[in-house]
C-alpha cells in the first residue's frame, strides 16, 4: 500500500513537471549518449541543457548546483574547442590521467568543496550546503577531465551523480533526479566503452 501511494505521488509529480524541465532532461540525455559514443556533439547538446537547468536550480535554491552549471557552460565551450583541436595541445583522443592531472583533479574536488561550502553558508539561504557543495565540486573535477578526454572523468562524474540523485529528489526535481540516475547508469557503460577503445592498440578514438 505504501509503495502504491509513493508511486502515485511520483506519477503526479512527473505530470506536474514543467516544460523547461522536460527540455533540460531531453538535452541532458542527448548529451550523455553522445559522450558515451565519444562524439563531440555532446557539447552543443549539453550547452542547451545547461541553460535550461540553470533556471530550475536557482528556483530550487540549489546555488552550488547553479554555479556548477555555470562552470559546465564554460567547460563545455572549452571542451568543445579542445576536442576539435588536432594539435598536440588538444584532446583529440582518449587517454588516462597523468599523476599531475590526478593531483589537479583532487585539488579541484577538495578545494572546490571547501570554497562552495563557505560561499553557501555565508552568502546564501541554502538548506543543504554540505551536500550541494560536494555534488558540485566532484562534478567540477569530472568536467575538467572530460574536457581533456580523460578516462577517469566517468568515475568523478558518477561520484557526483550518486549523491545528486537523492538531493534532487529531496528538492522535488523529480525528472532531473531520474535523469541523473540515467546518467549514472550510462556513465558506467561509458567508462567501459572508453576503456575498451583505449586498450585497443592503434585505435582511432576521436569522433567528430
Amino acid at each position: 500500500m505504501l509503495v502504491s501511494i509513493d508511486l502515485n505521488l511520483l506519477l503526479e509529480q512527473i505530470k506536474a513537471t514543467s516544460l523547461l524541465e522536460w527540455i533540460a532532461v531531453s538535452f541532458g540525455v542527448t548529451e550523455v549518449l553522445f559522450a558515451k559514443k565519444n562524439n563531440v556533439l555532446l557539447y552543443p547538446a549539453g550547452i542547451i541543457g545547461i541553460l535550461c537547468s540553470g533556471f530550475l536550480l536557482v528556483d530550487a535554491k540549489l546555488y552550488a548546483e547553479t554555479l556548477l552549471h555555470a562552470y559546465y557552460l564554460v567547460m563545455s565551450i572549452y571542451g568543445w574547442a579542445m576536442w576539435k583541436n588536432r594539435t598536440a595541445s588538444g584532446a583529440s583522443s582518449i587517454s588516462r590521467s597523468t599523476k599531475k592531472e590526478q593531483k589537479i583533479t583532487w585539488a579541484i574536488a577538495i578545494l572546490g568543496w571547501g570554497f562552495l561550502y563557505f560561499m553557501l553558508t555565508n552568502f546564501t539561504d541554502s538548506d543543504v550546503p554540505i551536500v550541494d557543495a560536494f555534488v558540485s565540486s566532484t562534478a567540477w573535477a569530472g568536467m575538467w577531465l572530460l574536457a581533456k578526454r580523460k578516462l577517469e572523468n566517468w568515475i568523478w562524474l558518477n561520484v557526483s551523480n550518486l549523491i545528486a540523485i537523492p538531493l534532487l529528489f529531496h528538492k522535488e526535481l523529480i525528472l532531473m533526479s531520474l535523469l541523473t540516475l540515467f546518467l549514472f547508469v550510462v556513465a558506467i557503460f561509458g567508462y567501459f566503452d572508453w576503456k575498451k577503445e583505449l586498450d585497443q592498440p592503434n585505435a582511432k578514438f576521436a569522433t567528430v
